[in-house]
């Protein structure tokens, strides 16, 4: 038999502001049943969303309706309170209760007792955890937590210039509150550490601990018994009354925990994200009085460096190339495990491998689990919010930040180790970034050196995601520099607004394609126009205005106007809103594209490349390769075409056809298909190239710089065939023969994140592309849950047709089905070709296709 019981308190709960609860906590706690006055709830939840939830506000993310949600409501604490029901053995258990975040304070009572006060449960990345043993009891059960809210100078959860700051501060339970019920003994932290071979691949040694705690007044004897799979391992234990051990099985005293012929877990694209189960019970006396599981990986993670500058990092050996976009949750924090799930699917559809956390994300283990399961790489770490005045609420220290004071250091610490401990055994966290856009002062990183030491050697860590430039070019100096760690070997320099396509390939002194570049990206993604219809009122819509401007970012982001005198001096101004949304998908496309195309050419200098933002917080126009509903722009599908693992790539800068291979193996009798057609859709130049691909490489395989016949627009169409003929990839560019010119020397103020252009590329001709007949069919097939769609496209005209874009919407509402996961989008079909494009969408209903285009 067991007494291992886990109860998650998800349901049920109710809240109220303390403004209008009379009740003490105690007598909350003693009640039956919550009054119906309060507001109905679940966990983890934040105040705000729980009201939204309940109507009290509506829709507060569109239009400007967040500015009309009162602060003032939210600076006083509000109770949260459930109840759950325990049969006799139950409750004659040993129970302990688990917060896995509050945000910021919290007073616990359970069943009239006070079990945590607000010195205990301090912080919103504070995990704790409560012997109420004496305080539980068979049949109702009341529970409540009056939460205080965060207040300046606390180290909350935080957004920075991405979006508004939430009216709430996000206050609330917002990770799960669970009550663990066991015989006396606690299984606590377990942990699998990975050791493997590196030169054969086919050993790895394992480590497996745990933290036993001994709950009850007598000692206690019993056996440990781990099983990962088929092997079996076990230790007897003598625990002491209240007594805690660390209990640690190796497999030099425990031969079974060297494995052969291991699965590992590798990142997207390198090979299979192998995951193993480890199971631990604790059995004394014939009695199971606890049990615990955790999901781990074998594999192993290095840092190195690239000529003793720039920092990269190697999975089971392996160099690889770091690319990905910054994750931000909810700004309510509102994510369903729906959202989370089709937001790590189109991280994988896009040939990403990473996704950055500029800061602890995650109501609760869901993201970091399909991270593990889809082989998408993690970096975690605190946020910059921390560091800066203007966010923090109080004055920081210049060098370090908000961190700087004794008491302070104390309390980051603390969290950090609690953090740590709650996501070690992810295999996809491949770094901890403990700060941001500065250096924790020396005190703080000692603390985090030596909670690694004692808690997580498996990974290495990241002293700062700002720092080098190119071999002569420091940015910050001391800034960025650690007295303990030295530089960071990364950079953070920008760019993030408008950029044009050959910076990232000439560019060698800030975000180019050198090192790794911890977050950049060319500005504004502006959504779709569908999208743009469900943030705004229809009167606000078009001209763009402040409506629009409140939804960009913040400070030096508070408006689009670098993206829109972009697509004014580059594709012409547009007069209506839909010929606005075609031109910002085209540039969104076009500026994409090539920041990460030139970190693949790059390979042998880059060590990797975070776009900045992967997602959005609420419906915004800035930074996002999909937007706040889970539409994609044109730049996920850029996004998509520049990472695949084998393809061919135009060059802005030295205006060659590269081939690059991202695969850990090498390609033979490979055959690049060049052509270069005029805006009349002539051919002006073809030709077949054959060579072979060593692994993850990149080489030329033929210059462009001389073309005759072209106008002012032109296009570049690359297919890549393997060995029998058939297609790999394909890639197309609009040119112009009126190049982008940088603008180095441009007065920029205090934004110095940004190159702007002082000559623009001119695409109007695309302007005067004829009208193209397209043949379409299409036909859908229902797979359970999903629905799959073939579309099968002809061009029928003599003139490319540009920009393809394809839809699916529901018949019956007409509304576009989101998220969507296609093959490929915004497609170019050259004259008399015919292609078949796939996707697949959850869903039952009846579905049709839409299909746009810029000359359809």
């Amino acid at each position: 038999m067991h007494r291992s019981v886990k109860i998650d308190l998800s349901d049920n709960w109710r809240i109220q502001s303390s403004n209008k609860v009379s009740e003490k906590g105690e007598e909350i706690s003693t009640k039956s049943s919550i009054s119906n006055n309060w507001l109905t709830a679940k966990v983890p939840s934040t105040v705000l969303s729980t009201l939204v939830a309940n109507k009290v506000y509506e829709d507060p993310y569109f239009g400007e309706n967040l500015k009309s949600i009162p602060t003032e409501l939210f600076k006083v604490p509000w109770w949260y309170a459930t109840n759950f029901e325990l049969t006799q053995n139950q409750a004659d258990n040993f129970g302990s209760l688990n917060f896995d975040g509050i945000n910021y304070k919290a007073n616990v009572w359970l069943n009239g007792k006070l079990v945590a006060d607000s010195t205990a449960i301090d912080g919103a990345f504070r995990i704790t955890a409560f012997d109420v043993s004496e305080n539980l009891k068979s049949g109702t059960n009341v529970l409540a937590i009056e939460v205080i809210p965060p207040k300046p100078g606390d180290f909350s959860i935080g957004f920075v210039d991405w979006n508004p700051a939430p009216p709430d501060g996000d206050m609330g339970v917002f990770r799960p509150v669970t009550l663990y019920l066991h015989g006396g003994v606690h299984i606590e932290k377990p942990f699998v550490q990975t050791k493997v071979n590196l030169e054969t691949l086919k050993e790895a040694d394992l480590t497996v601990s745990t933290e036993l705690a001994n709950y009850t007044d007598t000692a206690i004897t019993g056996d440990l018994i781990g099983t990962i799979g088929a092997v079996e391992f076990k230790k007897k234990i003598s625990l002491a009354p209240k007594d805690k051990e660390l209990v640690i099985f190796t497999s030099k005293e425990f031969s079974e925990l060297s494995f052969k012929d291991p699965k590992l877990w590798w990142p997207i694209h390198l090979g299979n994200p192998d995951l193993y189960d480890l199971n631990l019970k604790f059995v004394a006396s014939d009695e199971v009085l606890d049990k615990s599981q955790v999901r781990f990986g074998i594999r192993q993670i290095e840092d190195y460096w690239l000529n003793d500058i720039h920092r990269g990092y190697k999975v089971n050996g392996q160099k690889v190339l770091i690319k990905g976009g910054g994750w931000t949750d909810d700004m309510l924090l509102m994510d369903t495990d729906e959202s989370i799930e089709a937001q790590v699917k189109y991280v994988k559809q896009m040939n990403l491998n990473c996704i950055r956390l500029e800061g602890f994300w995650g109501k609760d283990h869901k993201l970091y689990d399909l991270c593990d399961e889809h082989g998408i790489l993690l970096m975690v770490g605190w946020s910059c919010h921390w560091e800066h005045e203007i966010h923090m609420g109080v004055p920081v220290n210049e060098r370090f930040g908000g961190v700087y004071k004794p008491k302070d250091i104390a309390h980051v610490a603390q969290a950090w180790e609690d953090q740590v401990i709650w996501l070690r055994n992810h295999p996809s966290i491949f770094v901890w970034t403990v700060a941001s856009d500065k250096v924790p002062i020396t005190e703080l990183e000692q603390k985090y050196i030596d909670s690694f030491a004692k808690y997580d050697p498996t990974r290495p860590y990241l002293n700062s995601t700002g720092g080098v430039g190119s071999d002569q070019h420091v940015i910050g100096s001391e800034d960025v520099i650690s007295e303990i760690s030295g530089s960071s070997g990364v950079k953070m320099l920008g760019p993030y607004a408008y950029t044009a396509p050959v910076y990232w390939f000439t560019d060698t002194k800030f975000g180019g394609a050198y090192g790794f570049n911890t977050e950049t990206g060319p500005g504004a993604q502006v959504p779709q126009l569908e999208s743009l219809k469900k943030m705004f009122p229809e009167e606000q819509l078009w001209p763009i205005g402040e409506a629009w401007n409140y939804h960009c970012g913040r400070y030096e982001f508070a408006d689009i106007s670098r993206f829109t005198k972009a697509i004014e001096e580059k594709y012409g101004t547009p007069s209506t809103l839909e010929e606005f949304d075609k031109k910002a998908q085209a540039m969104n496309y076009e500026l994409m594209r090539p920041m990460f195309e030139a970190f693949q050419v790059y390979k042998e200098r880059s060590t990797g490349i975070v776009q900045w933002m992967l997602n959005a917080a609420w419906p915004k126009m800035y930074w996002q390769l999909y937007d706040y509903y889970l539409n994609p722009t044109a730049a996920l599908y850029a996004t998509q075409k520049a990472c695949l693992p084998l393809s061919l790539i135009y060059n802005y800068g030295d205006k060659h056809i590269y081939a690059v291979n991202d695969l850990i193996s090498p390609v033979e009798n490979l055959t690049a298909h060049i052509r270069v057609y005029s805006i009349k859709s002539e051919i002006l130049f073809e030709e077949k190239v054959a060579f072979n691909m060593a692994s993850d490489s990149s080489k030329s395989i033929i210059a462009l710089n001389e073309l005759k016949g072209l106008t002012t627009t032109y296009f570049v169409d690359l297919r890549l065939l393997d060995k029998k003929g058939v297609e790999i990839s394909n890639n197309f560019y609009w040119l112009s023969t009126k190049e982008e010119v940088l603008d180095y020397e441009a007065d920029l103020g205090s934004f110095a994140f940004h190159t702007p252009s002082k000559v623009y590329a001119d695409f109007k001709q695309l302007n005067e592309l004829p009208k193209t007949q397209l043949e379409e069919s299409h036909y859908f097939e229902q797979d359970g849950e999903h629905q799959n769609i073939k579309v099968e496209l002809k061009n029928n005209s003599d003139h490319i047709a540009f920009l393809i874009n394809l839809k699916v919407v529901d018949k019956k509402s007409g509304e576009l089905i989101l998220p969507i996961f296609w093959e490929d989008n915004f497609i170019n079909l050259l004259p008399g070709e015919e292609r078949m494009v796939c996707a697949n969408f959850k869903g039952t209903s009846p579905a049709d296709l839409k299909v746009e285009g810029w000359n359809l």
